[in-house]
């Protein structure tokens, strides 16, 4: 390794630049940066399912559009995202069989059910809620391909939270039997949207690196803090008790306090033994394998065209 290549990536990170694909960069750097938007992207593939499970129960029509519109955003997410890992030179077929193999992980809070159709305005609020906490920040961070994308990804999930509460508000209006079908879910999916951000910061190994990089701009309890800051005020406007009988204001701190989160639960989850974590892989390569056709149509069509059409043999699905 050059030190002078060493120096001048240094100085780009002390000078908040950003990071090209052409750019050196320590094999440290680039492995971690392979493994957060490898992770990214499966979690949006994987979270299409939870939410895609409704669209033909969805009350109406327009709320069966809103979903559609929703998956199909995700889906985009993922693609953008498998782009940018691309560019440091992860094979996108390589990381589907890593994800469907075990070998890559993608976020905790989709291994969990959605039993009504209150949950898909729960994940909208809460789960994509703590996504904005979360990746905002990452819009500044230092490898420029993914902060590029996730300036379009930050807007889409501002609009999938807000299309999330007003399902919850207008459910909050209706009928008993529906506001009990809101607190379930928020009942539900509070602890698992809090271990979102990620283990404390005393057990994440990845934390002081990445924010060294300028990867991460906050550590996981500062942007979980965050969030449940920004959700109590938004509960007590919906009419919804968050599961938490510790919660409460701390006009010390100037934050809420909020009880311990079941880290072991959470640690189950990544482990692969979550409510739904066999059955999300499971679909995952199911379609994954069933559009094996489409992939060899394609490098077929790319072999007759070398001119016209350039695919990579890394194509996934």
């Amino acid at each position: 390794m050059s030190v002078d290549l060493q120096e001048h990536f240094d100085e780009t990170i002390a000078h908040e630049r950003r990071i090209e694909p052409r750019d050196w960069m320590p094999d440290g750097y680039r492995a971690t940066m392979i493994r957060q938007i490898a992770q990214h992207a499966h979690s949006e593939i994987i979270g299409m399912q939870p939410e895609g499970n409704w669209i033909t129960r969805a009350p109406s029509l327009r709320r069966k559009a809103i979903l559609l519109a929703k998956v199909q955003d995700e889906a985009g997410h993922g693609m953008y995202l498998y782009s940018a890992a691309e560019t440091l030179g992860a094979g996108r077929g390589d990381m589907t069989a890593k994800l469907i193999g075990g070998r890559q992980k993608y976020s905790s809070i989709f291994n969990y059910p959605t039993l009504s159709y209150a949950d898909v305005g729960v994940i909208g609020w809460l789960v994509d809620g703590a996504a904005i906490c979360n990746q905002v920040p990452l819009c500044r961070s230092s490898y420029g391909p993914y902060a590029r994308a996730m300036i379009r990804i930050c807007k889409e999930e501002s609009f999938h939270q807000r299309q999330g509460y007003e399902l919850l508000l207008t459910m909050m209006r209706g009928t008993a039997a529906q506001r009990e079908m809101v607190q379930d879910a928020v009942n539900r999916f509070w602890w698992p949207s809090l271990m979102m951000f990620g283990p404390p910061d005393a057990d994440s190994p990845n934390t002081a690196q990445s924010m060294e990089w300028g990867i991460k701009r906050h550590t996981n309890d500062e942007l979980r803090q965050r969030f449940v800051d920004m959700s109590v005020p938004q509960a007590e406007k919906l009419g919804v008790t968050l599961p938490d009988p510790l919660l409460r204001w701390n006009d010390e701190r100037g934050h809420y306090d909020f009880g311990p989160v079941d880290w072991d639960e959470f640690k189950a989850v990544i482990a692969g033994n979550g409510p739904c974590n066999t059955q999300r892989v499971a679909r995952r390569k199911a379609a994954h394998d069933e559009g094996a056709w489409v992939r060899e149509a394609a490098m077929a069509h790319a072999r007759k065209n070398p001119e016209r059409v350039r695919v990579s043999p890394e194509a996934s699905s």
